[in-house]
């Protein structure tokens, strides 16, 4: 199992460009089920989850070709449904949570489909309660094999039926799953408190490139008219805004100058400005964003002198993915703040591993950590630990990079998962880290 080997202490200085987007390249692959012609998406991010997720699409009988890096086609025209009923099928999508969005695009396609539980990170249990009602709204009836932890899916005789629905929460890959199979059901559907982030909306925007005709993008209300079939186009991601965030905390926690360019400004949302709060400088220049080397930075106070609070919000408001970033970058920081994770019960327990280098962090309950800052006054100390998940082994990445000594990161292949090459790309602006198979 590889890993990673950081000599910490070193400032990193020179441009990276933020790779595209892993969620948003999970959803459109799997639009790409729902016609026969060719779809061409570029800047896909190279990386396990989206390379695993091509994969199985080529296993159920997708023609990919990979013309240059980052650039991948498709075309559905022939599926194996007899392998989407096999054993290697169902361990495959276990181990992909962004298998779940092929259940839309199937069941409305070829009107059944059969989905393990889907896995990806260990952050806790989440929900496919939006998924599957929402699709039985649209008259998918479900059945449950509870031995072998597997849905099966059918569409009604003449296919699914647009109906109204109010989602019980603004889940993501809920609303993508629901758009996907909405566009080729009967009539109208109506989605409301549907979720709106960027890349939600870019997958509406290459729905609407194949023919769908889908009113309300960008807000928490969409109406989708249902055609009787999509056609190919080409499609190119946003750069990933947690790249950029992450770019930004390891910036200021090892006190680097960086620029980050091509950032797509519009779509970053309240990411600047939540960094900004934990005092870190940030210049926009253009489309990209610069951070100057700081050697202190100063958590800002709320205006009646409380402490400073930062939570996760459905968009617009703030990613739970950049809440481990955020937290880390605390730790040095003058001041204090509490970090509130909303939506996962697990993700905040990797604290454990900063506090054993000498980060200053109370774990109030699953959901809220206080971060008191150290204002660069002691540095962190070089340790050995593993990544438990893709957010957290970045934010533990940060870590040992700005850590007096060496630290050693195992099951390195979670922070595989969602971002590419970042060894080497790292290493390129100053950063010492050496990968390693035991």
């Amino acid at each position: 199992m590889p890993s990673f080997i950081i000599e910490g202490g070193h400032s990193l200085k020179g441009e990276i460009t933020p790779k595209g987007a892993k969620n948003e390249a999970l959803e459109v692959i799997c639009a790409t089920l729902l016609t026969r012609e060719k779809v061409t998406i570029g800047n896909v991010p190279e990386i396990l989850d989206v390379i695993n997720l091509i994969k199985l699409l080529e296993r159920i009988g997708v023609e990919v070709e990979h013309p240059e890096h980052g650039t991948f086609t498709f075309r559905a025209e022939n599926l194996n449904e007899e392998y989407m009923l096999s054993a290697d099928f169902q361990q495959r999508s276990t181990a992909l949570r962004g298998s779940i969005m092929m259940l839309g695009p199937l069941l409305t396609r070829i009107g059944h489909a059969q989905l393990p539980q889907p896995g990806g990170d260990k952050i806790g249990r989440r929900r496919l309660d939006t998924h599957l009602i929402g699709l039985q709204t649209l008259g998918a009836s479900f059945t449950y094999d509870g031995d072998r932890h597997i849905y099966r899916a059918e569409a009604p005789d003449g296919g699914l039926q647009g109906r109204y629905m109010l989602l019980d929460e603004a889940s993501v890959t809920g609303t993508a799953n629901l758009v996907m199979a909405a566009a080729l059901a009967n009539g109208t559907t109506t989605i409301y408190n549907a979720a709106c982030e960027p890349y939600i909306q870019q997958l509406c925007r290459l729905l609407v490139k194949m023919g769908a005709q889908i009113d309300g993008i960008g807000s928490n209300l969409l109406h989708i008219h249902g055609v009787s079939e999509l056609h190919g186009a080409e499609h190119r991601l946003l750069p990933d805004m947690i790249e950029v965030g992450s770019f930004i905390g390891m910036a200021a926690m090892t006190a680097s100058d960086i620029t980050i360019r091509n950032v797509s400004i519009p779509d970053l949302g309240i990411i600047p400005d939540a960094f900004r709060r934990l005092g870190v400088h940030i210049e926009q220049r253009g489309d990209d964003l610069h951070i100057p080397a700081q050697q202190h930075y100063t958590i800002e106070s709320f205006i009646d002198g409380s402490i400073m609070t930062i939570a996760d919000a459905p968009w617009p408001g703030l990613t739970p993915d950049l809440l481990s970033v955020l937290l880390v970058t605390a730790t040095q920081a003058k001041g204090a703040v509490l970090i509130h994770q909303k939506m996962f019960e697990s993700r905040l327990f990797f604290v454990d591993k900063l506090i054993t280098m000498g980060a200053q962090i109370i774990l109030c309950d699953p959901h809220r950590a206080t971060v008191i800052g150290l204002d660069n006054r002691y540095k962190l100390k070089g340790s050995r630990m593993a990544s438990p998940d893709i957010r957290a082994g970045i934010a533990l990445l940060i870590a040992a990079m700005s850590a007096d000594g060496t630290s050693r990161i195992d099951n390195i292949g979670q922070i595989d998962r969602g971002y590419e090459d970042i060894d080497g790309r790292l290493n390129a602006l100053g950063a010492k880290i050496t990968r390693i198979d035991d």
